[in-house]
């Protein structure tokens, strides 16, 4: 009975700290993030149903963005963002737009802000992106090299919001180093 008993205290024990584990693992992942290391790889599911992943992009400076309808800041940075993008896409930058919106929000926002954006933009939920942690303050960007690095981590920005003297400081110099 008593060995029973202390099976049984083991197995909750560890169920607990498999379920703490699960709990903390996206703080842990975003933690994990170091600049100049490779950077973790992401999957964004367009509106339409393309999949476009970081590991096909190789040789592009690639910029993630996480969004919502529903976020001042985001609406004045997607525009910037936007034409940035369009500028400088023949140059090598892709940038994908991770929308948070729920699917179960109303999807015609979603789309009307995405027709509005000159590069490719979908949902977080049906897109991956695990290893950035959970995403908990937007917008927030990371951004990529033409080598697979992450240069710039948007969580130890004070302010990750895109400006165009931002910008310029960034991502205009890994669009001159050819790599």
């Amino acid at each position: 009975m008593r060995s029973t008993r202390r099976a049984v205290l083991r197995g909750a024990a560890a169920l607990s700290v498999a379920g703490l584990d699960a709990l903390f693992a996206p703080w842990a992942r975003a933690n994990a993030l170091r600049v100049g290391e490779p950077a973790p790889p992401a999957t964004l599911v367009t509106l339409d149903g393309r999949r476009l992943a970081t590991a096909d992009l190789l040789g592009r400076v690639v910029i993630l963005t996480f969004w919502a309808t529903w976020c001042g800041p985001c609406r004045e940075e997607l525009p910037l963002l936007s034409s940035y993008a369009t500028l400088h896409a023949a140059r090598g930058l892709t940038v994908l737009g991770f929308g948070l919106d729920s699917p179960e929000d109303d999807l015609r926002k979603v789309q009307q802000v995405a027709h509005s954006l000159s590069f490719p933009a979908g949902l977080l939920a049906n897109s991956s992106a695990p290893g950035y942690g959970r995403i908990w303050r937007i917008p927030v960007n990371f951004t990529i090299d033409r080598r697979g690095r992450l240069i710039d981590n948007g969580w130890k920005d004070k302010d990750s919001t895109w400006t165009a003297e931002r910008l310029e400081r960034i991502v205009t110099p890994l669009l001159n180093d050819p790599a």
